[in-house]
């Protein structure tokens, strides 16, 4: 899309950019500008539209759509106008680092102490964002006018005008009608305030359970920082993985420091970032990081330079029009079922006026006015909609976030609650997602032997480096000199193993290995690190430029790690037991790939090489100074390393994956592992979590072979193709633990693959995809995606983040990276991988609740309170059920009932059923109409309309025959009686109907409990499945049934009638009824799974 700014150059905004990136490319054209365009701007923006104009606009919306946009553009160039205004006045960018510090009054030593933060913090105040403004007179309108409401005043004012001026005489029951909807509307109103209230506060508590924090310099010390409590001046460290707090001047940068920008600039790719300007732009320099940005790869020390509101996200935030959250699938169904009752209500209400306009009024004259036919004609779009399922919905999503709350699952809007109910496919890491990120090293090896790291330990006791033997102490340099890990000095105290290292887990692995072989304290002392070049999965290796201070020449050398496949072929010598160092040949290079493909296959390690390179004539690296030539020359002499020595790193897995994955197999849902490791150890370790489960593990040269088959038949269309890769696997039924499919891939494999290939690795049960990039775990979520999958992405890393925000639901552990976090929907605070059975389960109940309650909810506001006003229509009968007391139904006793059944427990396991398929399991289909209209609804009209019969004939002597096309008769003299005796008995028969149906509903309540099992193992007083809420519901309908049929008053403005004791029990042999009747069903489904009857239940 085209934006217009300053001199009206057009931006090319990339379709799907936040509009935060669109306003922030506005911002930075605006600074951009000259100061005499400017002023012209802004004289041409106040003379288009002045103050006045704008508050007639907003207040007064009666222009134009094309006006109206046209003067909110123009008060948000006129915002943007402010803000580039203000942000053109920082210099912070163009100063020099020590000019920055001095204009911060900062130390860069010993940064900010304890008081002084505390007095910048009262004068620029928190680190945080203020909210989107509440909005409480729109909020309230919606209240008081949307949802169910907006159905009710236009019947409110109808039965207004019934009473007076279309009534003649006035009925004061017209005008009772018209209060009591009044009343209904507060009520809904009042609910609906306080459900948003409720849920406003528990999602807040829910995303409050995460802390942000940040490292920064406080008193002299690096501690661990709130990042609200960060101020101006305030020194902060960040690595890989960390979010960017506050708007940042960077001041020192490792030489590979990527940032990426694209949640506020819109910027695809990381940019590399400076500690010089390289733009004039406060936006656009590149040594600058602001709030919202997060690092992807290197680490960088800043100064804070602004916080909250005063950041460029903070400016922005209040330039943006917040957009309503996105509709979940569920809220979408609801509101498309509701819409469509809507539609049918006013059809058949429309078609009763019109009935009584042109047949009824002339035929039968006096059997029905103008105010009784619009009446009844309200009526039937009042009673037709249930007004509680929208409020049900809230309530149903609001108490599973609460639920999984209490699981320590963090999740971060309602949406994601449903979809994960969804879920079919899950993308798992393996490192800190299926195992323990407790990395041990395992087994170590020469050029020519390996060993146990046990045995090399006990044979070292050396207090120095010099002390070690020659090969063990090349081996303990490399691995502590080549790693960006270090121990929080809080522990240094504990054993090795008890101490907290901070750090990537194999380099903190690694850092423990060297800590056993000899005390890292004196060592660091020795050396001098003048470079660090940090390991990526793009790279796989770590580099180091070191320098031996014991030696006079000081001679820079090169340490590094990595993956033996990467780092084998630059090396061009190996290093046996005992120290000698002789040159790689073919023997001694396949005996390496053999000890890292046997230690993978067997052990499930992660192997690593470590290597060096030493300079004994010339050394190109001596006397670089500036580190940016100094990270050029190491690079390009990244080769005719030594291996010095292989670790074999073993993490164990968590405790729980084993069950959890069982559970995900049985629930239908595929377990898939993406990770970065080498393919042996990720399928020996995917053995162990129970991943991989089948004998035999394909590869992708069985790929390419079902591929070749489906192609040498000539079966070239993607159809046909397709068809046939289905064929070449073993169908889901026939799934046996020894012919269950399992695949293993590796990175490298997928390059080239075609949409056929994806088809067939899409069918496998069992899938490892292993030395993955960041960019191919996202092409095997978009490839998932692409074949209708639901997937949930796991992951704790930056690298992660791509395929996490391609996923339908991303999910973070709690111990990940504060950027993974921020782009996850779900966080499992407590790293616990069968919280998200929990999740999925709760999905998955929230569905079943929902369609429980729509199917108790149906057969009485549609079938049971639209038969007596199409009777009374079509048949002539006086209405067996007022308008007032179907409202009663809808608006008070049905809604109790309703919430509690929300708070149902699963009638069976959740995770034993395969998950649905959104786009043909919605929440209704016609199966759920004939439960709900013609099995229940029917068996609930029947009954009422007996006991209406019951009542007239008992209570008048007024057999059936007689009231069947009464119409008009119905009046003064017939069956002689008087015309307040046939009201009287209408009223009574009429409140007998009432309590028929509510009594109806009681039975409705506990068959809806359960879909196939007997309700009588669901039961409600105790045991698992508990419902003790259910009870509440029996005397909160009887409480409401006596109030609006015993009462004088309700008697006598609404016509209701005091039931006779003996109709409160009549009814209940009919609840048993339907009981026996669904109990019935339900055994036949239950038995005779495919017969015509388990077909179409529901």
């Amino acid at each position: 899309m085209d934006i217009q700014v300053a001199d009206s150059r057009p931006v090319i905004i990339p379709n799907g950019t936040p509009q935060a990136a669109v306003e922030f490319h506005a911002l930075s054209l605006q600074i951009s500008e000259s100061g005499t365009r400017l002023s012209d701007r802004r004289h041409r923006t106040q003379t288009h539209v002045s103050r006045w104009r704008a508050f007639l606009y907003t207040m007064f919306p009666l222009l134009t759509a094309h006006q109206q946009h046209e003067a909110e553009e123009h008060q948000r160039e006129a915002a943007l106008l402010q803000v580039a205004n203000e942000l053109r006045t920082h210099t912070y960018h163009l100063e020099s680092i020590p000019a920055v510090y001095e204009q911060l009054n900062v130390d860069p030593s010993c940064g900010l102490c304890t008081d002084e933060a505390v007095r910048r913090t009262e004068t620029s105040g928190c680190n945080v964002l203020s909210s989107a403004p509440r909005r409480l007179a729109v909020r309230s309108f919606g209240w008081v006018f949307g949802g169910f409401n907006r159905f009710l005043w236009p019947a409110m004012i109808v039965f207004w005008l019934c009473w007076k001026p279309i009534g003649n005489p006035p009925q004061p029951g017209n005008l009772a009608m018209a209060v009591v909807i009044i009343f209904v509307i507060c009520l809904q109103a009042l609910f609906g305030a306080g459900q948003e209230w409720t849920t406003h506060r528990t999602m807040h508590s829910i995303t409050n359970m995460v802390t942000a924090e940040t490292r920064a310099m406080r008193n002299g010390q690096r501690v661990q920082l709130a990042q609200s409590e960060l101020v101006p001046g305030d020194i902060v460290y960040l690595r890989a993985g960390d979010r960017v707090p506050a708007d940042v001047r960077l001041v020192r940068v490792s030489m590979d420091l990527r940032v990426d920008r694209s949640e506020l600039s819109g910027a695809p790719d990381p940019t590399i970032g400076t500690t010089g300007y390289t733009n004039t732009n406060y936006l656009e320099t590149r040594n600058m990081a602001m709030m919202g940005m997060h690092i992807a790869q290197g680490q960088c020390t800043g100064v804070v330079v602004a916080t909250g509101d005063r950041t460029v996200l903070g400016r922005i935030g209040q330039l943006v029009t917040r957009n309503p959250a996105d509709r979940t699938i569920l809220q979408i169904e609801v509101q498309r079922l509701v819409n469509w009752l809507t539609t049918v209500s006013l059809v058949v209400g429309t078609l009763f006026v019109v009935l009584w306009a042109v047949w009824l009024r002339p035929k039968y004259p006096g059997f029905m006015s103008v105010s009784d036919a619009l009446a009844n004609g309200v009526g039937v779009l009042v009673t037709f909609v249930p007004g509680s399922l929208p409020i049900s919905l809230i309530l149903a999503m609001t108490m599973v976030a609460k639920r999984m709350q209490r699981y320590k699952l963090l999740v971060k809007n309602l949406t994601t609650v449903e979809t994960l109910g969804t879920v079919t496919v899950i993308c798992c890491e393996k490192t800190g997602t299926v195992t323990q990120r407790r990395m041990v090293p395992t087994r170590i090896g020469f050029g020519d032997t390996e060993m146990e790291f046990d045995d090399l330990v006990s044979t070292c006791e050396a207090a120095t480096v010099d002390a070690l033997d020659v090969a063990v102490r090349r081996v303990h340099e490399t691995a502590f000199l080549c790693n960006a890990a270090r121990f929080d000095p809080t522990s240094v105290h504990l054993p090795i193993n008890g101490r907290v290292a901070l750090g990537d887990a194999t380099d903190c692995a690694l850092l423990r290995m060297a800590e056993h072989l000899c005390p890292l304290q004196p060592a660091r002392r020795q050396y001098n690190t003048l470079l660090t070049v940090p390991f990526n999965l793009r790279r796989r290796w770590m580099l180091a430029v070191c320098t031996d201070r014991t030696q006079s020449a000081q001679s820079p050398f090169m340490v590094a790690k990595g993956a033996p496949e990467t780092l084998l072929p630059k090396c061009t010598q190996v290093q046996m037991q005992n120290g000698e160092i002789v040159p790689m040949d073919h023997t001694r290079r396949l005996r390496i790939e053999e000890m890292q493909h046997r230690w993978a296959a067997q052990y499930g390690c992660r192997v690593l090489l470590l290597c060096r390179r030493e300079y004994t004539e010339s050394n190109p690296l001596l006397g670089v100074a500036d580190s940016a030539e100094l990270y050029a020359v190491a690079c390009q002499n990244m080769c005719e390393l030594c291996v010095v020595g292989l670790v074999g790193l073993v993490d164990p897995p968590r405790d729980e994956i084993l069950d959890s994955v069982g559970k995900f197999r049985g629930a239908g849902i595929r377990v898939f592992m993406v990770t970065g490791d080498y393919a042996p150890t990720a399928a020996f370790v995917a053995r162990q979590c129970g991943i991989i489960t089948s004998t035999t593990v394909d590869g992708i040269d069985e790929i390419n072979a079902r591929v070749t088959v489906s192609k040498t038949e000539k079966r070239t269309d993607d159809k046909a193709c397709r068809s046939t890769a289905r064929s070449l696997l073993v169908s889901d039924s026939e799934h046996t633990l020894a012919t269950r499919s399992s695949l293993v891939v590796s990175g490298p494999d997928l390059h080239g693959l075609g949409a056929v290939h994806w088809d067939i690795i899409a069918l496998y049960d069992e899938c490892v995809f292993a030395r993955i990039t960041p960019e191919q775990k996202l092409q095997v979520v978009e490839e998932m995606r692409g074949r209708k999958h639901i997937v949930a992405v796991t992951g704790d890393e930056v690298n992660d983040v791509p395929a996490m925000r391609a996923a339908h639901v991303g999910v973070a552990m709690g111990n990940g990276t504060q950027v993974a976090k921020a782009a996850s929907n779900v966080v499992l605070l407590d790293n616990n991988f069968s919280s998200l059975v929990v999740a999925i389960e709760c999905g998955r109940l929230l569905f079943i609740n929902l369609k429980k309650v729509i199917v108790y909810l149906l057969p009485m506001t549609n079938l049971s309170e639209i038969m007596p006003s199409l009777f009374n229509v079509v048949l002539g009968l006086p209405i067996p059920l007022s308008t007032f007391l179907m409202l009663v139904i809808n608006t008070i006793t049905d809604v109790w009932a309703s919430v509690v059944l929300i708070h149902e427990e699963p009638e069976t396991d959740l995770m034993l059923h395969p998950p649905r398929n959104p786009s043909k399991d919605g929440l209704v289909d016609v199966r759920f109409f004939i439960q709900a209209y013609g099995f229940v609804g029917l068996v609930q009209t029947i009954t009422g309309h007996i006991m209406f019969f019951l009542c007239l004939y008992l209570r008048g002597g007024i057999h059936p025959r007689d009231v069947f096309l009464a119409f008009n008769k119905w009046t003064d003299g017939y069956l002689s009686k008087s015309k307040a005796e046939l009201t009287e008995l209408v009223s009574v028969s009429g409140s007998v109907h009432f309590m028929a149906l509510v009594v109806m509903q009681w039975a409705n309540m506990f068959v809806a409990r359960t879909r196939v099992q007997s309700v009588f193992r669901q039961n409600p007083f105790w045991g698992p499945r508990r419902n003790p809420l259910l009870l509440v519901a029996v005397p909160i309908a009887v409480s409401v049934s006596l109030i609006v049929n015993e009462f004088q008053w309700f008697n006598s403005v609404f016509l209701t009638g005091k039931i006779p004791v003996e109709f409160f029990f009549l009814p209940i042999p009919f609840a048993f009824l339907l009981v026996g009747l669904e109990e019935l069903r339900k055994l036949v489904v239950r038995r005779y799974p495919n017969a015509g009857l388990a077909r179409i239940a529901w």
